[in-house]
């Protein structure tokens, strides 16, 4: 005799393939449990268990088929996605997990990747998840990269060096020469940071934002601190330094704008001051000539406007690997096949 019923508890019966990207968090869904009756006395019980997890446990109504079942390794592991270099990531929902029964679940899947030859492991914790960080480093797992709603943890499995590629190393920031008709340059002077106090009168500057072109940032920036609106023309040159802002190395991009409007209307949380300044008197201040960099850059400047340097300009490309639209900052003067092609 087989007697069904359905358990109303949290539970989770779900059932996904090792290669689904999909999580199954399903509580307080219906689960049928069949109870096999033989001879009078219960026998065994058929259920089905799944967290972020492929799950298969079986269950035998003949003493046979349960030593059989005794002798079969239970198969729970992460849902996981294979990646283009060997190895899988794991991205976790935000549902709550038991951080013992996440231990089980990742012990189990690195089992199972090993014997595939999988090389890096990634897990993505979303912040609600923070209690699995501890049975993850418990085996072997390290703080790759966080952002505000998730930590990045990573692990390489196999006994071969270690190829997984580093966290960011760079930061990015841009600094804006914005020239009008007058030749004069817009400056700021600066609330906070370095600067602060000085008197020193500088190009606005700032840092590029996630998923944001250079281009796109100097025009910004310039909106930001000072109200003016300008047109991103060309990028002059950077500045490649090291061991700057948390540790990481930052690259810096000089870029030339024209202005689109006159009047200033500062942002007063960040700037003490700021102008329209003859360019000759930019490039006077003690501060600009005692500093390498600076004058280095008030050199090209002064080139550029004299008609004697020639930047880089924004070329929007596409690759064979992916369709979204990038640029390449190229010489604008150079005619290549693809500029022959546009006309």
């Amino acid at each position: 005799m087989i007697i069904k019923f359905i358990c109303r508890t949290p539970f989770l019966s779900t059932r996904t393939s090792f290669f689904s990207t999909k999580r199954h968090f399903l509580f307080c869904r219906p689960v049928k449990l069949s109870f096999c009756q033989n001879q009078g006395k219960l026998t065994s019980i058929r259920c089905g268990i799944n967290l972020n997890t492929r799950s298969s446990m079986s269950c035998s109504a003949t003493p046979a088929m349960a030593k059989e079942k005794e002798m079969e390794q239970v198969d729970r592991i992460l849902a996981a996605k294979e990646d283009d270099y060997g190895g899988v990531t794991v991205e976790m929902t935000n549902e709550p997990l038991d951080p013992s029964v996440f231990a089980s679940l990742l012990r189990a899947s690195l089992s199972h990747w090993r014997q595939q030859g999988k090389k890096g492991v990634w897990i993505k914790l979303p912040i609600e998840l923070v209690m699995l960080v501890e049975p993850a480093v418990k085996e072997g797992f390290i703080y790759h990269h966080a952002e505000p709603k998730y930590l990045m943890l990573v692990s390489w499995l196999p006994e071969t060096a270690n190829t997984i590629p580093a966290n960011a190393t760079h930061r990015v920031g841009i600094g804006a020469f914005v020239v009008n008709e007058r030749n004069e340059v817009l400056v700021v002077q600066e609330k906070s940071g370095r600067f602060r106090g000085t008197g020193v009168w500088k190009f606005p500057t700032g840092v590029v934002d996630e998923g944001e072109d250079i281009s796109d940032a100097a025009v910004r920036e310039v909106k930001e601190e000072t109200g003016v609106n300008a047109k991103f023309v060309e990028l002059l040159a950077f500045r490649q330094s090291h061991k700057s802002f948390f540790d990481k190395s930052d690259l810096f991009f000089v870029c030339m704008l024209q202005p689109l409007s006159h009047d200033i209307q500062m942002q007063e949380r960040e700037i003490e001051a700021a102008q329209w300044m003859p360019f000759e008197q930019y490039a006077a201040q003690p501060f600009v000539q005692g500093h390498d960099l600076l004058r280095y850059i008030s050199d090209i400047c002064s080139a550029k406007m004299e008609g004697r340097y020639t930047g880089f300009s924004p070329v929007p490309t596409v690759t064979g690997f992916s369709a979204k639209k990038t640029y390449l900052y190229m010489n604008s003067n150079v005619r290549t096949t693809s500029s022959s092609n546009d006309h």
